[in-house]
């Protein structure tokens, strides 16, 4: 079935002017497509430009060279008015809107359509409402934003633009201030627009394993590299995060998915109970060993139970340890 993009860009340049007319280049030849019904990750270190990309594409920066299409129009021929109901920005920065309520600060995503008085209609309420619950925010609508924990205010402000009706959200690392299970709660309540409402969704972030699990394409942006695009799988099989993470001292397991601070040398065989062989593994890897299939030539270990860790040495000898920690202490 054939997609058509929202967002489209063509030998785009992003950077910014510096004094004397020079110019800063952060990237150049960018062609990229943003999708509805999908979350996009964008994913680069501190530096690579992954907000400058973000605000150009929502036009708050204008491009260096090249084109950013929006619906197959180009940016900048959008009114402000025209552009407030087709995208949606949610900033790293913390909003500075204490002394309103959620109720409130959601209805300002109604702005694009109520006029220059801003008097909210019965519609109008209605889709507070609805921006409201589909947020998980509901519960704090009459609470004021200075009220709200970092979680929370995140919630409000994806409901103010869920409010606004706009097919596209952009958000600037919209988990960055998050605890772990505001993160998730975040990534997972994106996800859900995405497919439930057919929204575009772009967004940047630092969080690599959430990127992994719930993104569907992933844009990795690194300074004097192309832009690697694609599925996360995809890119983990291409070897594309590999060359992406090339840190001395950093290596990336396409296996699991994961950054290793260093490249494991020591073999150690790994087999039995799913659940406890992987956090095994994971155990293993922290200490620089290796997991592998089972071989005589080397310890192994067979995973019976969590509490039941069978080691195997390579003359023959054999016991069980009783935990992970254990078994490290022993294996070491």
């Amino acid at each position: 079935m054939e997609r058509t993009p929202v967002i489209t860009t063509n030998g785009l340049c992003i950077g910014y002017p510096l004094k004397g007319g020079q110019r800063k280049i952060v990237h150049d030849a960018l062609d990229l497509r943003l999708y509805p019904g999908e979350v996009t990750c964008l994913l680069g270190l501190n530096g690579a430009g992954k907000s400058t990309l973000l605000r150009t594409l929502c036009g708050f920066q204008p491009p260096l060279r090249g084109q950013v299409a929006l619906m197959g129009k180009p940016l900048g021929t959008y009114s402000q008015a025209e552009f407030s109901r087709k995208i949606g920005v949610v900033l790293t920065e913390k909003t500075n809107a204490g002394g309103i309520t959620v109720y409130e600060l959601v209805s300002l995503g109604r702005h694009p359509y109520t006029g220059f008085f801003g008097r909210l209609r019965k519609e109008d309420h209605q889709i507070v409402e609805q921006s409201l619950t589909a947020a998980g925010i509901a519960h704090k609508a009459q609470s004021y934003v200075s009220e709200l924990s970092d979680g929370e205010r995140q919630k409000a402000m994806i409901a103010k633009v869920l409010a606004q009706r706009c097919p596209i959200i952009l958000l600037d690392e919209p988990t960055a201030f998050l605890d772990v299970t505001s993160r998730i709660e975040t990534m997972v309540l994106l996800r859900r627009l995405a497919v439930e409402q057919r929204k575009a969704i772009l967004l940047s972030t630092h969080d690599l394993d959430l990127a992994i699990q719930l993104g569907d394409c992933l844009w990795l942006q690194a300074k004097g590299r192309p832009m690697a695009c694609g599925t996360p799988e995809d890119l983990i099989l291409r070897g594309a995060f590999e060359r992406f993470f090339d840190k001395e001292g950093i290596v990336f397991d396409p296996h699991t998915g994961k950054l290793n601070v260093a490249p494991p040398t020591i073999p150690i065989g790994v087999e039995g109970d799913v659940t406890t062989a992987y956090w095994v593994g994971n155990a293993l890897l922290r200490n620089g060993r290796k997991p592998s299939a089972l071989s005589r030539a080397y310890t192994s270990v067979r995973c019976e139970a969590p509490d039941r860790l069978r080691i195997q040495y390579p003359n023959g000898d054999e016991e069980i340890a009783t935990s992970i920690a254990a078994l490290i202490e022993r294996i070491l």
